[in-house]
């Protein structure tokens, strides 16, 4: 992983006013055109994929740059703003509803981009994995309800998506990109923020969890009959929970942890076992990518990978705590002040250089400086 750190998203409901949204499409699609006309839409995209230039971005834009609705206002404003012919940028996705309608606006995007039909599928490849591996593959209580991909005119593409947890009220966000996705399945993240750290949360993306990714497909491959097995034999009929068998804490991490990852399925969707079975899928990506996988039989097969074959995945939590680049006191690493500083010149040019009358810089310039001392501050909850 790139990058790891911490914003607070306390889940907010409601929608951001008319005429805040109007203003702030009007300011962003300055700063896009001057991003990309200076940098390129390569680095307009490293930039959308770094948690915290993209909390500073929502900040200059006018939104309140500890809102979960950063995520889905921000991607929102964007996807108005920017203007494919114009950009040689597309947004596709959104919140909800909207974010089911990905594949078919990736389509729509890469044909008017001249895409071949093979890159067409890739980009609607990437979409469908980010989303599976952050809905599924790491569980840490976060249901995606957003998903807004990122794609230019040469295919390079990045995504920022989100999930929430409606028992602690909180909100995690997921930032992709291409160039630094080597593979789906470990590590692929150019950054996770969040408000909650949990004690416990299963990490299939983790490098720990490579030879339990490795068992995992084994188990799928067997018969399905001999997989049952083993799935009853760590889970008699009586045993309603596997707490004895993994690591030990405080007891108030269970009462206060807002999802039973720790539960055996008591429902396998043994029918899609079956098909898993017959397709003999060759690594863990083809496993997590086959439709049906979700994250019980995920977490079932970890379970038993740990408990039957001694492969034990990564129960900790991928998110970090650290605001910026690091943070003040040099924990959990220093302050990088070059990359930092970058950052914001970037931004503050864009600001600068907009078609903007003075007031409106003036106000955009005010709210990245309010913001820079809070990504300073490293956090310790």
């Amino acid at each position: 992983m790139q990058r790891t750190g911490v914003a607070r998203l306390p889940l907010h409901y409601g929608k951001a006013p008319r005429w805040l949204v109007v203003r702030m499409q009007k300011l962003a699609k300055e700063i896009v055109t001057i991003i990309i006309n200076e940098h390129g839409t390569a680095e307009f995209l490293k930039r959308i994929s770094d948690p915290f230039w993209f909390q500073a971005l929502g900040c200059v834009l006018g939104y309140d740059w500890h809102s979960s609705g950063v995520t889905t206002v921000v991607t929102g404003v964007l996807k108005q703003a920017i203007v494919q012919e114009e950009h040689g940028l597309a947004v596709s996705g959104g919140k909800g509803k909207f974010s089911r309608q990905t594949p078919s606006e990736i389509v729509s995007i890469g044909e008017k981009f001249g895409f071949s039909s093979g890159n067409i599928e890739a980009l609607r490849y990437a979409s469908k994995m980010s989303a599976k591996v952050d809905n599924t593959a790491i569980q840490a209580g976060y249901q995606l309800y957003h998903h807004a991909f990122f794609v230019d005119e040469h295919g390079k593409w990045a995504v920022v998506q989100q999930g929430m947890s409606p028992q602690d009220r909180t909100a995690r966000r997921y930032h992709w990109l291409s160039d630094n996705t080597r593979s789906f399945v470990v590590e692929p993240h150019s950054g996770i923020v969040g408000d909650v750290k949990r004690e416990v949360a299963l990490d299939m993306t983790a490098k720990e969890s490579e030879s339990c990714r490795k068992t995992s497909v084994d188990i799928a491959k067997e018969p399905p009959k001999k997989t049952m097995r083993m799935f009853m034999s760590i889970r008699p009929s009586y045993q309603k929970s596997l707490y004895e068998w993994l690591p030990k804490t405080a007891d108030a991490v269970w009462k206060e942890y807002p999802t039973d990852v720790l539960s055996m399925p008591r429902n396998i969707n043994w029918k899609t076992l079956k098909a898993v079975y017959e397709l003999q899928p060759r690594n863990y990506e083809e496993l997590l990518a086959f439709k049906g996988i979700g994250p019980a039989t995920v977490r079932g097969l970890a379970l038993v990978a740990e408990l039957v074959y001694g492969e034990k995945p990564s129960w900790k939590d991928p998110v970090k705590y650290s605001f910026a680049y690091g943070g003040k006191d040099g924990v959990p690493y220093p302050v990088n002040r070059k990359a930092m500083d970058e950052s914001i010149c970037i931004l503050k040019q864009a600001i600068h250089d907009a078609k903007l009358g003075d007031k409106e810089k003036m106000q955009s310039l005010q709210r990245l400086r309010q913001f820079v001392p809070k990504r300073m501050v490293t956090e310790k909850l």
